[in-house]
């Protein structure tokens, strides 16, 4: 099978652009299938085709990229004009993978997106009005096309079949795993950088962490009332950049806020914290979870939403809209003994390991398939 891949999102450098380049390794790792990468950048046109040229670049490569530098607002509406078509310049594609805010308008080819959350559409007071724009677009064509849909929850697939109006039979559920670039940071780091970190951000005293986009649904002003009554004992740290709300909370000095950080910075404060606070409103996935069960570490999240799905009986679930279920939470894990810390432990170890990237190349074939077979029936 050929298959045409939109890696775009790369120029990003976010969430989206993580699950596209593992997705991309995965596939060339466990299938035999050639992969098509597509992408175009008016200002980023060298580094979408470095980062390419580092996911083909091995002496039995099977695959081809093209980046053209077109800036994405005009690859847009040369697509609404049905124009640069990904077909000519694939002319042998059988599939074409998109993500989920910019349809290619060929129709000579069946198409598979992954969609992984309806957040802009539960929140749009959140987004931009031409971002919200750009993906009800974007989910009509996949609509009108009858597109497969990959979802990385079950909770996201519920979103989608009741949201878009796509049959619950084209909607297949992927989880995601953890990016593959963790395990590099793991090998490359040394006792001497790890304590060069500690010192540089200066993490002396225990401390909760808190990683995410500072946006309402991340409920962070919760979690920080729910914390401040322990704040003597231990320091919240939040990672991440502001977005639409600043905590409205008083400053404290005890609260950090540390931005956007390096990951091997996030590595070491995953590894260093006493406990994650992941009590978010929606997610449709949660890999911070993940991340935090890689280190080690406890987590605190969300018993709605796709949370429990990742973390299952391996976090201490939590109504995230009651500062009160917040505040026990953190007092059990911190006062948990020497043999509940290794059960807990476990309990991470085991639902990380159910989490895999061979899994999601094997799963993501299958939709391939379906797409393919559904499209010539």
């Amino acid at each position: 099978m050929n298959i045409g891949i939109d890696i775009t999102s790369l120029i990003y450098q976010r969430g989206v652009s993580r699950y596209t380049s593992n997705l991309v390794r995965a596939l060339d790792r466990y299938s035999k299938e050639k992969l098509f990468l597509y992408g175009y950048s008016f200002s980023q046109k060298k580094f979408l085709e470095e980062q390419a040229a580092k996911l083909t670049h091995h002496p039995q490569s099977k695959h081809q990229f093209k980046i053209q530098r077109i800036p994405v607002s005009v690859q847009s509406k040369l697509w609404q004009l049905s124009l640069n078509k990904v077909t000519t310049n694939f002319p042998n594609l059988d599939l074409f993978h998109s993500w989920d805010w910019l349809q290619p308008p060929d129709d000579t080819i069946p198409i598979v997106s992954t969609i992984h959350d309806l957040a802009i559409l539960k929140f749009p007071q959140t987004a931009h009005p031409k971002v919200l724009k750009a993906h009800q677009k974007s989910w009509e064509i996949l609509k009108k096309r009858k597109a497969h849909i990959i979802a990385v929850s079950h909770a996201t697939k519920k979103d989608i079949v009741e949201n878009l109006d796509i049959p619950n039979w084209r909607v297949h559920v992927v989880p995601e795993s953890l990016p593959t670039e963790i395990e590099q940071i793991d090998r490359e780091m040394t006792e001497e950088a790890e304590e060069r970190i500690i010192s540089m951000l200066n993490l002396d005293r225990p401390y909760i962490l808190f990683v995410g986009v500072r946006e309402p649904r991340k409920n962070l002003d919760r979690l920080i009332e729910a914390w401040l009554p322990l704040a003597k004992e231990i320091d919240l740290i939040v990672v991440g950049e502001k977005s639409w709300s600043e905590s409205s909370q008083k400053p404290h000095p005890n609260l950090r806020f540390l931005g956007r950080v390096t990951d091997q910075e996030l590595s070491v404060l995953y590894a260093q914290a006493q406990l994650f606070a992941y009590p978010s409103l929606y997610e449709g996935f949660g890999l911070p979870i993940l991340e935090a069960f890689h280190h080690g570490t406890p987590v605190i999240t969300s018993d709605i939403s796709a949370m429990i799905e990742v973390a299952g009986n391996a976090a201490e679930l939590v109504n995230p809209t009651s500062v009160g279920q917040i505040t026990e939470a953190i007092k059990k894990i911190l006062n948990e003994t020497k043999t509940e810390q290794q059960h807990r432990l476990q309990r991470m170890i085991i639902r990380k390991q159910m989490f895999n990237w061979n899994k999601v190349a094997r799963q993501t074939l299958a939709v391939y398939q379906k797409a393919v077979e559904d499209f010539n029936s």
